[in-house]
């Protein structure tokens, strides 16, 4: 199926804002570490919100030109069905000309149905665990903390997305998975290990990178917590773990993100302690993350955090769960301790507050890897990964992918 250069060609599905926030960033940097790799790519954004190089042909489905559809007035799993549509009409008129389909969720029924009558392999971007897994997960931990999320927050249990993701999984040929802790949630649920393929995603070197100052080993502690702070991303815990270890006494905890009210409100009296700093939502990151000394992530669901790989490539010391989708190796490259183990985390938590050597071992070792952990070097992994999907395809075809 390939041309004569043997350029993959890739058709990319998109269906929200390529390049703006969180998951939109995630599939812009695809794109650019897919292109210059060599990648043959056409792309169909929803929209296009920041450039990418001439040679990736783009065509949204919902725009044209500065006009644009309105998401939210024609609301969010409408919009998601409109682009679907157009991308699988599309399809029919260019099935001589693409290798392999890259979709995204929600997105995804009508495209991942004709681009199979047609022969031609996909892959499904996992950007999260299972979503049964992450629905059971957050709902379980908010009704232990008392904590009721919002109407139509993205992590309210909802059947019908529910039923349709789950879809999208069956019909794919392949789940791209950013982490050994996504692959998991799927293999728990039953799905075949050939199914699922691991990809890897990435930090901008040219932003993230460590400081040239030296660092001051009599000063406390400094420890980042840096996202949405959120149920799942288990900030209760880092609180609790920061308060029971001895590092709080002359240390700072930074909290980097918007928090969700009610959720904010039962954590109170632990914010209000003189060594916690909330921070809010904040823009300058990458400077935060060369100044702290841990990055702490206890999440009890993610798909791979890029702040993990954010903070590694600043020089962060990673202090992890094991849902956090980090690559993390324990006492090599960081700690790790079990989601929801708060006695376990302040261990780590004191371990590094006590013993700097070790702080700084595991800060060097981490940056010595943090190079192979760019978007370049996803973008190679993710071309590799296309080739082993469009082998297997070729040998086997979609009905033996499908099973679950």
């Amino acid at each position: 199926m390939r041309n004569g250069a043997d350029r993959i060609r890739v058709l990319y599905s998109f269906p929200h804002k390529l390049g703006a926030g969180r998951i939109c960033h995630t599939a812009l940097q695809q794109v650019l570490g897919l292109a210059a790799a060599g990648a043959d790519i056409q792309l169909f954004p929803g929209v296009l919100h920041k450039p990418v190089p001439e040679a990736v042909r783009v065509r949204p489905t919902l725009a044209r030109g500065r006009v644009r559809v309105p998401y939210k007035l024609l609301g969010k799993l409408r919009a998601l069905s409109l682009h679907d549509y157009i991308v699988a009409r599309r399809i029919e008129k260019l099935a001589g000309e693409i290798d392999i389909v890259h979709v995204w969720p929600m997105a995804a029924l009508r495209t991942l149905q004709v681009a199979s009558r047609l022969g031609i392999p996909t892959v499904l971007e996992r950007p999260n665990a299972h979503t049964r897994f992450a629905y059971e997960t957050v709902r379980k931990e908010c009704h232990r903390l008392g904590v009721v999320l919002p109407p139509g927050h993205e992590y309210e249990y909802n059947e019908r997305i529910l039923l349709r993701e789950e879809e999208e999984y069956r019909l794919a040929y392949r789940l791209l998975c950013p982490s050994d802790f996504v692959v998991q949630t799927f293999l728990d649920q039953g799905y075949a290990p050939q199914k699922l393929m691991r990809h890897q995603y990435g930090f901008d070197d040219g932003v993230y990178h460590p400081s040239r100052e030296p660092r001051d080993r009599s000063r406390g502690l400094i420890m980042l917590f840096a996202g949405v702070a959120a149920v799942r991303k288990g900030v209760h815990f880092a609180l609790q773990a920061w308060l029971a270890s001895p590092a709080h006494r002359d240390g700072a905890f930074l909290i980097a993100g918007e928090f969700l009210p009610e959720y904010r409100e039962k954590l109170l009296p632990l914010l209000a302690h003189p060594s916690v700093q909330v921070l809010g939502h904040r823009s300058d990151l990458p400077e935060l993350m060369r100044k702290a000394d841990i990055l702490v992530l206890p999440s009890i669901e993610e798909g791979s955090a890029l702040v993990t790989l954010e903070a590694r490539g600043s020089g962060c010391v990673l202090l992890v769960s094991d849902a956090a989708g980090a690559e993390c190796t324990h006492l090599e490259t960081g700690l790790m301790h079990r989601a929801g183990d708060v006695e376990a985390l302040t261990r780590h938590i004191s371990m590094l507050h006590e013993d700097r050597g070790l702080l700084e071992r595991l800060r060097t070792a981490s940056l010595s890897l943090a190079p192979k952990m760019t978007w370049s070097g996803a973008g190679v992994k993710l071309l590799d990964v296309y080739h082993e999907a469009i082998e297997s395809y070729s040998q086997t075809g979609h009905a033996v992918g499908a099973q679950v």
